[in-house]
């Protein structure tokens, strides 16, 4: 058959004997997976290997799989492959298919890639994080050491001009051939609360039924192995028994992969698969998609420091490219469990794995490669703060020194399969900590069996016991640990218990339980955790939080091993230190002294600290004074109003308003707090001694002169000046300012005077002392000598002697 693909070779090869470059755009079912290089090696473009990266071990097997058949060869050969844990190449292999990880740790090895001639990077739509730094790389060394070496990109649904600008490279585009594909859709929108499950199990039964007469396998696009296990449970015995269920997950065992994948002789296939299915493998025999419509995706939160896979819709390229799947051997129809009406909030693309993964591998890479970010041509740059809290973790690790360079031990890291976590934990606990590894970096085997992780690593110890569902899992785990021992450190003196190892990869994850209530844990590294209260580990008052579903107020703990105080001693003893604290209780309204000794935001000991200096009391209670609040009254008010009222005319005084006192609060209340422990202290605290220590002397030698405290009446006597808002005023019996002829001032202001009788009841107010002499105060004479003969009342105040006297009465 000749494949699709096949118009456009002439063209691609042109653009890279040409340019060396070329970007490919070709819809699913085209033929570039297998065609493409096996053209590049017939047209002697290349001097040495053609790598090609595959996103998922199972397309790199059937990839390779594919061209050594149609070579007539078998695997190993001309066409080889290599993935983790296995390698099936030889001195004769000129293709070698790999996934992406291993093109990074050959660039890491020899960055020039001795012995490559060619990389080609398939699927470059998928947009994976290990795809982006390869691509990166690359380009890199081609433009510094390799000039000779070819590159190119080939995708599906990727808007491929990005890419091809990024790369400087020719853009060739493959219509591709495929026959129709008629939609259905819902008819109204599933209701709220409908299980995924149970609607795409009827939505098969359904499609089944409609499509039997035209033949063909299902393919059924579900977001995870948990759900394709649920819908299989659901449609046994409900299809005919011409159906034969296949289920189609990453982490399957390889034959299991490879009989969902392979044409079903007799009957009909009815295959239940992940994303997987959507463009990197081929099955032949679909005539029938039922589109589940959503994706699982994994999602890193820097603020919590924690990723968590989400179930979110598909995108519009996502549910192209599973609609195709239908069309490529004859007409097909597509079952969208949506409605029409509902495609209009679907995005457009899938966002890159670089956006939104935990960047903690990418920037030990950096660090190994001895670039930044910003040094190296990312289709899409990592975000700043995202990268920033990875390199805050490998730090913590001792992965990067205090420059951000790598270490010695960052470098050993690197050439490990694993998460740097783990890879830590691998190489301090040794080979017993490999199962541990093994079992943290796949999919937990176990789900709904509770969050202590010693039944995972029991049931791995003796996978005979555990469910028949889990034990393929269980098997491959077993099978990878049995590699990571080969690749561990040496095993420390003293044996490590699983909680010990599991604090090695997670030292941000020790929990600490808090005290009574539900099972609710504060991390070390400052977040909060919770667990059922119904899990057997609900009491344990130490832990290892191993996974969580990421919530970024309070995760819920999914796995978690137990850990002994002592343990967590043994481990951080360099990172234990004794912190005194000194803190305002908003709770208890006073200052609370402790000794605590602290691992991150864990508290291992706490303890009174009675002799807490001045110093530091001084500050915990002015966080209380900021609490409680600053009230002026008596002195210390009258002092305030005073310079308040001088500063109005300009002069160079201090700020007293309360909004400037409490804003400079540190400046002039702090020396003073020393003694002070609790809101009952402040409530007696006198303001004035501080308020008073903020003058000068000269500042406060002007205000006495021009806003005094007190008016000297001509009698001699001091009577306080109220500096109210509205101005300074005073209240004083007439008789006392008999000879006075000019009006009193303060701070450049007329006292507002209100004038007594000699019962000290109100007559006259005035701020023109003169004026009311020459004016009304005939009037009040007339008044004040009816009511109070005895008195004097002068006809001239201004020449009279002011007097509090009465007349003596007569004999």
């Amino acid at each position: 058959m000749v494949l699709p693909i096949e118009d456009v070779l002439p063209e691609l090869l042109a653009a890279l004997k040409s340019r060396g470059r070329a970007v490919l755009q070709a819809p699913p079912g085209a033929g570039k997976t297998t065609r493409v290089p096996l053209a590049l090696l017939d047209a002697g473009l290349v001097n040495g290997r053609i790598v090609m990266l595959e996103p998922r071990r199972l397309a790199a097997r059937a990839a390779a799989e594919r061209m050594a058949e149609t070579l007539g060869e078998a695997v190993g050969a001309t066409v080889g492959y290599r993935i983790r844990g296995e390698a099936t190449v030889s001195k004769a292999t000129r293709i070698e298919v790999v996934t992406e990880g291993i093109l990074t740790r050959m660039l890491q090895s020899d960055p020039d890639l001795p012995g490559a001639g060619a990389v080609i990077f398939d699927e470059f739509h998928e947009r994976s994080l290990n795809a982006d730094l390869g691509l990166a790389l690359c380009l890199e060394v081609a433009d510094a050491l390799r000039p000779d070496l070819v590159l190119m990109a080939m995708s599906a649904t990727l808007d491929a001009a990005p890419v091809a600008a990024l790369m400087d490279a020719p853009l060739v585009t493959s219509e591709g051939r495929s026959y129709p594909v008629e939609i259905r859709w819902l008819d109204r929108p599933a209701g709220v609360g409908t299980k995924v499950a149970e609607a795409a199990a009827d939505l098969v039964l359904t499609a089944e039924a409609e499509t039997r007469a035209i033949g063909g396998g299902l393919l059924v696009f579900l977001p995870g192995e948990g759900e394709i296990r649920r819908v299989e449970t659901l449609l046994k015995g409900r299809l005919p028994d011409s159906c034969t269920l296949r289920p189609l997950f990453g982490a399957m065992p390889f034959a299991a992969q490879r009989a969902a994948v392979a044409p079903q002789v007799q009957g009909r296939k009815v295959v239940l698969a992940t994303s997987i299915a959507e463009t990197s493998l081929t099955l032949a025999d679909i005539r029938v998609v039922v589109d589940a419509g959503l994706a699982r995706r994994a999602r890193f939160d820097p603020g919590s420091g924690m990723s968590r896979l989400i179930t979110e819709r598909v995108t519009r390229a996502e549910a192209i490219q599973r609609q195709g799947r239908a069309g490529r051997v004859a007409d097909g129809i597509c079952y969208r469990l949506w409605t029409r009406g509902e495609e209009g909030a679907v995005a457009a693309f899938p966002p890159p794995e670089i956006e939104v993964a935990d960047l903690a591998g990418l920037a030990l890479e950096l660090a190994l490669w001895g670039a930044t970010a910003a040094e190296l041509p990312f289709l899409t740059q990592p975000n700043p703060s995202a990268l920033a809290e990875a390199q805050a973790l490998l730090a913590l690790l001792g992965a990067l020194d205090d420059s951000g360079r790598i270490t010695a031990h960052g470098r050993a890291l690197a050439a490990l399969p694993l998460h740097p976590r783990l890879g830590h934990m691998l190489r301090l606990a040794g080979p017993a900590a490999a199962p541990l590894a093994a079992l943290l970096a796949d999919r937990d085997p176990l789900r709904g069996a509770g969050v202590d992780v010693s039944r995972r690593l029991a049931a791995l110890r003796a996978p005979n016991r555990a469910p028949p569902e889990a034990r393929g899992a269980l098997e491959r785990i077993r099978t990878e640990a049995k590699r990571l021992e080969r690749q561990a450190g040496p095993a420390p003196g003293t044996p490590l218990g699983p909680g010990a190892m599991a604090a090695l990869a997670f030292p941000d994850r020790i929990g600490q339980r808090r005290k009574g209530g539900p099972a609710r844990y504060v991390l070390s590294g400052g977040k909060g955790a919770a667990m059922p209260d119904s899990d057997p580990l609900a009491g344990t008052p130490w832990i290892v939080a191993l996974d969580t579903d990421g919530n970024p107020r309070e995760a819920q703990i999914r796995l978690a091993a137990p850990i002994a105080l002592d343990e967590i001693r043994a481990a951080f003893g360099d990172r234990i230190a004794w912190v005194d604290h000194c803190t305002w209780s908003r709770r208890e309204n006073r200052v609370l002294t402790r000794r605590q000794e602290c691992l991150g935001a864990l508290v291992l000991e706490d303890k009174a600290w009675p002799d807490a200096p001045p110093e530091a009391t001084g500050r915990a209670m002015l966080d209380g004074v900021r609490s409680l609040g600053l009230t002026l009254d008596g002195a210390s008010a009258r002092l305030a109003a005073r310079v308040e009222l001088l500063r109005s005319t300009g002069a160079d005084l201090p700020d007293m308003s309360v909004v400037g006192l409490m804003e400079s609060l540190e400046d002039w209340l702090l020396p003073m707090l020393g003694p002070l422990r609790s809101a009952e202290d402040w409530k007696r605290f006198n303001l004035f001694p501080a308020l008073d220590a903020m003058l000068s002397w000269e500042q406060r030698q002007r205000l006495d002169r021009e806003a005094p405290a007190k008016f000297t009446t001509p009698l001699g006597r001091e009577v306080a000046i109220d500096y109210s808002p509205d101005g300074p005023e005073l209240a004083l019996r007439l008789q006392e300012l008999f000879g006075v002829t000019r009006h009193p001032t303060a701070g450049g202001r007329p006292i507002r005077l209100t004038l007594l009788s000699p019962a000290h009841r109100p007559i006259q107010v005035t701020q023109d002392l003169p004026g009311f002499w020459a004016g009304s105060y005939a009037e009040v004479r007339k008044e004040m000598r009816a009511a109070y003969p005895r008195h004097p009342w002068p006809e001239d105040p201004t020449s009279a002697e002011a007097t509090l006297r009465a007349k003596p009465r007569k004999a």
